[in-house]
């Protein structure tokens, strides 16, 4: 096993897997992404805060920017993942946009040190909610250095994944365990980042300043920039193998000019991909499905990418004391955060061997049941919230607080047991799905395929948005008042009932879910490699990390 088809070193030569690549190259990766959720975590939790208090802005303003600001975290990995699976190396699109990510952390921070930058100072006893918000050219170098943030972080998105897949060799016993492991521990990564951001990094934005705090969030970046860069001799690399649309759209026009022509009966008569190709962009088996792009390979005598393609082509209102310490509303997320990184290591390490050793899937369980527990987690931990809501606020009717907007007295750890429950969403459907684009799309798409998955949760960030407007919107009564979600007095509101409401949606798209994924043909194999001499899985492999 001393290369490893495909892959090449820094310098462009084949790579040696004794010298390149394996969990010691991993161990780079996972640090700038922890670094980075450092920074980025922080910030999208408590930025709400930043843009009222100090920028002026009302709470809708502040929590629409704050949702794009998410949003746009997820969405900005597609550009950068279709340059580094069509043109440049993923470490070398990583490298080119990271910078620009620091420099956004900068401006929020000079903006933040610099006060003719800010609105114009509340008058005495003024709310700031009415005071003058941020606006003109200050607004724009706001907006300037929040997005430039998305642009070089949506690279990391988009390449580590895929690059961190990369380094391990799935026809191998030992490295096919621990690409599976690869995306926990990737996982787990993200969500200690986001332990040390909402315990450190939001510490020191509310206690020290702002402008110290965005400084704190560059140097993260910039350390786990050059971490990961000391990492750079390390690394299998897969050469670019142009762009992925362009292929696509070669199958859709060349089936499209062969629409009459009909399919011939052996399917091996269709035109197979050559050698060289398949090393480049990997095979992935033709299926049942989509017989009408199977006319694309239909050989009738015509050359060319756009006349003939191969076959393999298509594819807080609550208590929040601890004893004597007052937790900010942000940091309450390290809660989820702390469990999620428990039951990452704890279903790593004893519960995916021991499933492994029963059904036999390296991951224990197939991708798509892995996603299936998490979505039904995740229905289950709305109905509890639904009913921890509905307990807040009798507690809140027998203490004669409806009119308060703070200090009913029930403890923040009501909510321990939805928070559990998320910590299994994101061990489950976050992993398992990350796994499942990165695994199912070929060679020359794996970039997309990460990015394909964060694009999945900027999209559900922009319909949340759009949800809880559309359900204030029908529950509003003729004369304006009365939504659900209406005004700032959550003892007064309905969110009980959004949260019902919730959990009804995601029953339905659970049931949705189930009925597309017991019909889905999987193009990988996840079935435990077994030493071909032997016959059963190795001695090496079975204590592989």
């Amino acid at each position: 096993m001393g290369s490893s088809s495909g892959l090449v070193d820094w310098r462009g030569r084949p790579v040696n897997t004794k010298k390149h690549g394996g969990v010691r190259a991993s161990i780079f990766i996972h640090a700038l992404v922890l670094l980075s959720n450092a920074a980025n975590i922080a910030n999208i939790l408590n930025l709400v805060s930043y843009l009222r208090n100090e920028m002026h802005m009302d709470v809708a303003r502040a929590s629409t920017m704050a949702s794009n600001f998410f949003a746009a975290l997820q969405m900005f990995s597609i550009p950068a993942a279709f340059l580094a699976d069509s043109y440049i190396k993923r470490f070398y699109t990583i490298l080119i946009f990271g910078p620009i990510e620091i420099l956004g952390y900068i401006l929020l921070a000079v903006q933040a040190h610099v006060p003719s930058l800010h609105p114009p100072p509340c008058n005495p006893g003024q709310q700031t909610t009415t005071c003058e918000s941020l606006h003109g050219s200050n607004l724009s170098l706001l907006l300037l250095g929040l997005y430039l943030i998305p642009i070089g972080d949506g690279a990391a998105r988009a390449c580590l994944p895929a690059l961190g897949g990369e380094q391990f060799n799935k026809s191998d016993p030992v490295e096919q365990r621990q690409e599976a492991s690869f995306f926990n521990w990737y996982t787990f990564a993200v969500s200690t980042g986001g332990f040390v951001g909402l315990v450190f990094v939001v510490w020191v934005e509310n206690s020290k300043g702002w402008d110290i705090g965005f400084v704190v969030c560059a140097l993260c970046v910039l350390l786990g920039m050059l971490i990961w860069i000391a990492g750079f001799p390390f690394y299998r690399n897969q050469l670019p193998t142009g762009s992925p649309i362009t292929r696509i759209l070669q199958v859709l026009v060349a089936a499209f000019k062969k629409r009459r022509v009909k399919l011939p009966e052996n399917p091996s008569d269709l035109k197979q991909i050559n050698h060289d190709e398949a090393s480049a962009i990997g095979i992935l088996h033709r299926t049942q499905g989509f017989h009408c792009l199977d006319k694309a390979a239909v050989d009738t005598g015509k050359t060319g990418a756009w006349s003939s393609c191969s076959i393999t082509q298509q594819g807080n209102t609550m208590d929040t004391r601890l004893g004597s310490i007052h937790i900010s509303p942000a940091t309450l997320f390290v809660i989820p955060t702390v469990f999620q990184m428990v039951i990452l290591v704890v279903y790593d390490r004893f519960i995916v061997p021991f499933l492994r050793r029963i059904t036999g899937y390296v991951g224990g369980v197939t991708h798509l049941q892995r996603i299936a527990i998490g979505f039904l987690s995740a229905t289950v931990a709305t109905g509890i919230a639904a009913l921890v809501e509905i307990k807040r606020k009798k507690v809140a009717e027998d203490n004669g607080l409806m009119d308060a907007t703070s200090g009913v007295p029930i403890s923040v750890f009501w909510l321990t047991v939805q928070f559990f429950l998320l910590g299994i969403v994101d061990v489950t459907s976050f992993v398992g799905l990350l796994e499942f684009f990165y695994s199912e799309a070929s060679m020359g798409m794996k970039s997309i395929g990460s990015s394909i998955f964060y694009c999945i949760l900027g999209v559900s960030a922009w319909l949340g948005s759009l949800l809880i407007q559309l359900a204030n919107r029908v529950t509003r009564h003729s004369d304006g008042t009365g939504g659900w979600l209406d005004g700032t007095n959550l003892n007064r509101g309905k969110l009980d009932r959004f949260y019902g409401l919730l959990a009804v949606l995601e029953l339905v798209s659970l049931f949705i879910y189930v009925f597309f994924a017991r019909r889905y043909v999987y193009r990988n194999d996840q079935k435990v490699v077994v030493d071909e001499d032997n016959k059963i899985p190795s001695e090496r492999a079975i204590n592989a990390i």
